[in-house]
Order: structure tokens, then C-alpha cells, then sequence
């Protein structure tokens, strides 16, 4: 109706005050976080997907359940991450890989398993190697160090890293709403839920890299793998 005022947000709850009369400021939960710092996060997801790591990009598929992040622009970001870094592993292999398994030594065990894995499944462990633990750390740089010509891993790279991000992305949005149809209302307070649900994620990838990690230490490398160099 005309002459009302027109109605003002609410105010923002008062910071609380400390017995000596000092106020203490409120502190942010992690919706609050996220929200505020969208930008960040994303450039976060980025990096993470970069390097080859899935528990954060659960952890914010959980958060595009809650409807903090945008799940498409999750999964852009997710799949342009992962593509890029493994670009950039296969180059490092293809330019610097025997020198560099070389100087360390270390690696030819990884690189040597992942050769395995391409002589014997080739484009279907292109397609694959992100989710196969004990060796996709090194398989892109493996694939550099070996006869796979560039062009041909550039576009099954695109597609693998699609899969991967369409993978982990669904995985934690889908495991989002699971846990806001069991705890309802609980589930928006996000906080202690997602700070749990990130510390079993995490602390379940350590466990399962460890037990990857004695495995290879225990299995010799298959006979008959050599490094194959790559074509000029």
C-alpha cells in the first residue's frame, strides 16, 4: 500500500560481548565461507584437479548438493584441472622423461608398471588410468616417455578427464543429497556433517595410497618392460 515504508533487511545479529565488554566478532561457518569466497574455491578445485586429487572435488560436490557452488561450473573447472595437469605431466614426459627417470631412479618402477598397463589395455587404460590407484600418479608422464603420439593422447585425455570430473563431481553431489534426505534439516547446518564426511574421505584415500604403496614394494615389475622412447 502506498505511504508504508518499504522493508529493510534484517539486521545482522549483534557480534557477542566478552565479560571485560569487548566484542568478540561472530565467527563463519563453512557455508558462510564458501559463499562468501566462491571465486577461491573454485580456483582451489582447479589446482587440486591439477595435481591429480579427488577428495576435494567430492567435498565440493557435496557443496553444490547444499546449493553453495554451482555444479556445472564445478564440473568445468573439474574437468579443465584435470586435463590440464595430466597435459602437462605427458609434456614433461615427452621432453625431460629419460633424463629424468635418470636422475630419479625412483620412478621407473611406477612408469614401468604403467607401460604394462598400456601394452596390455592401451586406449582403455588411457581412458582409465585416473582411477586406477598405484599408477595414475605416473601414467601421463609414463604415456609422454612412451610411443603415444601427442595428438592422439590430447584427445583421449579430454574425454578421460570428462569422465573423471563427471565421476567425482556425481559422486559427492549424489552423496550430498543422501545425507540432506537422512538428516533433513541437519544436513543445512553442512558444518560438522561436511568436516566429517571430508576427514573419513581423506583419511580412507591415505589409508588406501599406503596399502598401494607396500603392494608395489612387494610386487616385482613385470618382466620384459622397458622404456620406450619416443618417436622425433
Amino acid at each position: 500500500m502506498a505511504g508504508l515504508p518499504a522493508a529493510r533487511a534484517a539486521p545482522r545479529p549483534a557480534d557477542p560481548v566478552r565479560g571485560d565488554g569487548v566484542k568478540q566478532p561472530t565467527p563463519m561457518d563453512i557455508n558462510q565461507l564458501i559463499a562468501h569466497n566462491g571465486a577461491c574455491f573454485y580456483a582451489i578445485a582447479f589446482i587440486w584437479t591439477f595435481l591429480e586429487g579427488e577428495t576435494v572435488i567430492l567435498f565440493a560436490g557435496f557443496a553444490a548438493a547444499q546449493g553453495l557452488v554451482d555444479p556445472l561450473l564445478l564440473l568445468a573447472v573439474a574437468w579443465l584441472g584435470s586435463f590440464s595437469g595430466d597435459q602437462c605431466y605427458f609434456w614433461l614426459g615427452r621432453r625431460f622423461g629419460v633424463r629424468l627417470l635418470d636422475r630419479f631412479p625412483r620412478w621407473r618402477h611406477g612408469v614401468d608398471a604403467a607401460l604394462h598397463w598400456l601394452e596390455r589395455y592401451d586406449t582403455g587404460f588411457i581412458l582409465s588410468f585416473r582411477f586406477i590407484y598405484g599408477v595414475r600418479n605416473f601414467s601421463s608422464f609414463a604415456l609422454g616417455v612412451s610411443a603415444v603420439r601427442w595428438d592422439r593422447f590430447l584427445r583421449l585425455n579430454f574425454v578421460a578427464a570428462g569422465l573423471w570430473a563427471v565421476a567425482f563431481v556425481g559422486a559427492g553431489y549424489f552423496l550430498g543429497h543422501a545425507f540432506r534426505a537422512m538428516l533433513g534439516d541437519l544436513a543445512r547446518t553442512f558444518s560438522l556433517v561436511m568436516l566429517g564426511a571430508f576427514i573419513a574421505v581423506a583419511g580412507g584415500m591415505w589409508l588406501l595410497h599406503r596399502a598401494q604403496r607396500r603392494r608395489r614394494q612387494q610386487i616385482a615389475v613385470p618382466p620384459g618392460v622397458k622404456v620406450v622412447i619416443p618417436p622425433p
